[in-house]
């Protein structure tokens, strides 16, 4: 079993705390203000499927798109065991090539912070604003500096479940903006015995400024930031910022 595989194996076990409804229905909430009527929804970085199925049952055309397999296969699975049609494609999102604009894109789950390069967050602007419409709306959210620093930290996280558990060792480097997970995960075989499996993972903080500079290459405007999931204005202390950025 490789890494990811692992990874994706039991993903949806230790994200049961994210509330995938509450955003949707934020999601649905923020349509409406800005009048829009989706019918294609493009989800980037949409791991094993927890907002793209959802979409996909309420009768969206979803096209989830992951850069890893081992995620999509785990959506894939669960599509066809609820009997739900999602478009599936396993793409980076700064060389997206759908060959199809969508009403709405949405990259969630921090999935932008992900982009931890040089350069990268612009090309993934840029390449998803090749798949905009005029009236098209990219909903996108972000981990903040403050979370990264304050919240997460050089702390140590742990979570155990019926057949597995986790040990999360973060550091963030200030300097360099880099925050890196290190996650040991012990998986429970089909013998009863635990497997370890390591992880890195690593988010970048942005600037608001970076963001905006970014969407403005690309030919995009932002829209609106809010604290999260919420209408409510950002503060010092937001953890997840909520942009909305449209085509000028």
């Amino acid at each position: 079993m490789s890494t990811y595989e692992a990874f994706a194996s039991v993903y949806d076990i230790f994200m049961e705390q994210v509330e995938y409804d509450q955003w949707l229905s934020h999601i649905h909430a923020v349509w409406e203000k800005y009048g829009l009527k989706p019918e294609t929804v493009i989800d980037l970085g949409c791991g094993t499927g927890s907002i793209a199925l959802p979409l996909a049952r309420e009768g969206y055309d979803v096209i989830g798109v992951d850069l890893s397999p081992e995620m999509l296969t785990e959506a894939d699975h669960k599509a066809m065991e609820e009997g739900v049609s999602v478009r599936f494609a396993c793409q980076d999102m700064t060389e997206l090539e759908l060959g199809e604009e969508a009403d709405c894109i949405l990259s969630l789950c921090d999935s932008m912070n992900y982009l931890t390069e040089d350069g990268q967050l612009e090309d993934a602007f840029k390449s998803i604003a090749q798949h905009m419409k005029k009236e098209s709306l990219f909903l996108f959210d972000m981990n903040t500096e403050y979370k990264f620093k304050e919240v997460l930290g050089q702390n140590v996280f742990g979570s155990a479940e019926e057949h597995a558990a986790y040990i999360w060792e973060n550091d963030y480097d200030e300097e360099e903006k880099i925050n890196e997970y290190y996650v040991s995960f012990f998986i429970e075989n089909e013998d009863g015995l635990y497997e370890r499996i390591e992880e890195f993972h690593y988010e970048r903080a942005y600037s608001m400024e970076e963001i905006k500079e970014g969407l403005q290459a690309a030919g995009m405007e932002l829209v609106e930031v809010t604290d999260g999931y919420s209408f409510d204005a950002p503060h010092e202390e937001s953890e997840r910022l909520l942009f909305a950025a449209r085509l000028r």
